[in-house]
């Protein structure tokens, strides 16, 4: 598809008259019109939206019938140049029945007409008094507005590349939605047509409803129900509007409001599409499914409508959960690490922990970690061995960072210099001391990993692996270095959640923890390896190997949502407008895809850790690949970009 993918869709709440097509009409024109601006290719009104859903016995009246017919046909007239795809609600003739339908229209033509499958018949809704079934209707064209089309629960229609089935109101309450039916068979995007009455908690009921569709079907979903105009004799309509991407919520109307309505927003039919093609149950679904094959029909509306202009919300740190749900989802990321960790202890029998701390970000949340999984277990605090090794770039700040740490927390601690060790080791090689090579570096990287190992072994304990899920993406660690241990707690956790993890424990923790927790978020990302200058840190990580929210941005939609570098740029270059210029996205984009493909043979042997998102690398599950693969495809597609 075009525009990376994008389907623009909105979803329209009108002013309606009960039993006045012409108005109702009229209405439907002015908001088509405000869309047509907005370069929307798709919108979906109310169900019986040109006559009113609350007619009641004058569905049975020819007149009322026959007028919403011609109110439609003279609806096709006025819009006939407008390039766009609308569905409108209105009772349709069908030899000697009468029809709850979605008309599909487009260029002054109708597309299609679908049924609506089932019909509420208690309470305040009686729709089987006026209207059949298309259960109980065989028929699979219907003559409308002089046109004969086609007619049935078995179309899909394909809107600017992108799929587009229809259900009515009911049908998604059932116990098997026609859209089920519709997603397998393969529609994108789910239109309800809905008249839905406002009760006391059906709101969120209805929210969670269109959410799981949509989250188990992997489609978008358009939901839109009628509101102002409509009869409040005994029940009222909001006029409750909700686009939903595969169980996210994209865009949603003002409930109870006294104006028409218009919401829009993209989606994107591309991430949907992957979706589906990596997800074994919706293929095996697809694969069952013995209907006959949908009738599939054009609407002629081109895929490529310029200029595109995303305008849905993109996050920069994907990751990281925003707003009230940030405190849960630490919550529930932290638990699941200490429960990981936990269970391994208990499973190997381990009586200590041993861990590296440097007074870093990654030492820290794995401290924490191990911390708390030892008060899960009832094990006391001293049987964690935490150890310092000041090395050559090792700074006052995060040297002393590390000793308060492990102080205040009660654990035991240990310090081990490693700058002797390495010079022996630089001696023992024949490596010149004063050439700080990537040799220089990895060694002392290594001499810290052998010192745990084997502190490990002294005291019958595993050693916990403090590196993260983004610096595993970009090879950023010393293989059989700091790339080893015993159990790796950080392995599914990127950097940037690893701030957000350590800054929500910090909140919970006594004074002096939470003081040293403050300063160790304060302090920049170094593997600290080359000496320091003047007391301050030499290598500074982010300068090198480039901003981790950029990367972890590049991580969640190139390996999650499976994007190529240019629709990848695309949001890039949207999510962090007026912080990252284009060229600056570039060329860390091409630094993500160089070191992504090159560093996977450390991948390739890593611990076992545990999963805490959508995305993971682990060999054994998430991410399989060989280390000798190639990233040319993309480096191209970057460079001509």
């Amino acid at each position: 598809m075009d525009k990376y993918g994008f389907l623009k869709v909105a979803a329209a709440v009108p002013a309606v008259q009960v039993a006045n097509p012409v108005f109702n009409a009229a209405q439907a024109e002015k908001l088509l019109r405000e869309a047509v601006k907005e370069r929307v290719e798709l919108v979906v009104f109310p169900e019986l939206s040109l006559t009113a859903y609350t007619c009641g016995d004058l569905f049975l009246k020819p007149a009322l019938v026959s007028a919403a017919e011609a109110a439609l046909a003279d609806l096709l007239v006025r819009t006939c140049q407008l390039k766009i795809v609308f569905i409108v609600g209105l009772p349709v003739r069908a030899g000697n029945v009468l029809l709850n339908a979605a008309v599909v229209c487009c260029g002054g033509e109708i597309l299609g007409v679908v049924p609506k499958t089932y019909l509420p018949n208690s309470g305040e809704f009686y729709e089987q008094r006026w209207f059949a079934s298309a259960l109980d209707w065989n028929g699979d064209e219907v003559e409308l507005c002089g046109q004969l089309v086609p007619a049935g629960t078995d179309l899909l229609f394909e809107v600017a590349g992108a799929n587009v089935g229809v259900e009515i109101c009911e049908d998604v309450w059932a116990t098997l939605p026609p859209s089920s039916f519709a997603a397998l068979q393969g529609a994108d995007v789910i239109c309800n047509l809905s008249a839905s009455d406002a009760l006391v908690g059906k709101h969120a009921y209805v929210r969670q409803l269109v959410a799981q569709q949509s989250a188990r079907c992997r489609c978008g979903y358009i939901y839109t129900s009628c509101g102002l105009g409509e009869s409040t004799t005994d029940v009222v309509f909001d006029g409750n509007a909700l686009i939903y991407e595969n169980g996210t919520l994209l865009v949603h109307s003002q409930r109870f409001s006294t104006q028409a309505q218009l919401v829009s927003t993209e989606i994107d039919v591309a991430r949907l599409r992957t979706e589906r093609a990596a997800n074994s149950t919706f293929r095996t679904d697809s694969a069952c499914e013995t209907a006959e094959p949908y009738r599939v029909i054009e609407s002629g509306l081109p895929s490529a409508q310029k200029p595109f202009a995303l305008t849905r919300a993109v996050e920069p740190l994907p990751f990281v959960a925003q707003g009230e749900n940030l405190e849960e989802n630490c919550r529930e990321i932290f638990n699941i690490q200490v429960a990981g960790l936990a269970t391994r202890l208990t499973a190997a029998h381990a009586k200590t922990a041993v861990i590296g701390i440097s007074g870093g970000l990654d030492s820290t949340l794995a401290l924490l970690v191990t911390v708390r999984a030892f008060d899960k277990l009832g094990w006391a605090r001293k049987n964690i061995i935490g150890v310092t090794m000041p090395g050559f770039g090792t700074t006052d700040r995060t040297y002393q960072n590390a000793l308060a740490l492990m102080k205040n927390l009660g654990i035991t601690w240990r310090e081990v210099d490693i700058k002797k060790a390495c010079l022996q080791h630089f001696k023992d090689i024949g490596h010149d001391e004063k050439i700080k090579n990537a040799a220089y570096e990895n060694a002392q990287a290594r001499e810290r990993t052998q010192i745990l190992m084997d502190l490990a072994n002294s005291t019958g304990g595993l050693v916990i692996g403090t590196g993260d899920l983004s610096e595993l993406a970009l090879g950023w660690a010393t293989y059989n270095g700091d790339h080893m241990s015993m159990y790796g707690v950080n392995a599914g956790v990127p950097k940037t959640l690893v701030r957000s993890l350590v800054a929500w424990v910090s909140a919970q923790e006594k004074v002096a923890v939470k003081r040293v927790l403050q300063d160790v978020l304060a302090t920049p990302i170094s593997p600290e390896l080359l000496p320091a200058q003047k007391g301050k840190i030499a290598q500074k990580t982010e300068e090198l190997v480039g901003p981790y929210e950029l990367h972890d941005f590049f991580l969640y939609h190139f390996v999650r949502n499976g994007f190529g570098p240019a629709k990848i740029l695309y949001l890039a270059q949207y999510a962090f407008k007026g912080k990252f210029t284009t060229p600056v996205i570039k060329k860390w984009l091409a630094v993500f895809f160089r070191r992504f493909f090159a560093q996977q043979f450390k991948r390739s042997c890593l611990p076992d850790g545990p999963k805490v998102g959508s995305v993971g690398l682990s060999p054994r599950g998430d991410w399989r690949m060989p280390s000798d693969a190639t990233a040319q495809i993309w480096l191209d597609e970057l460079a001509g970009l």
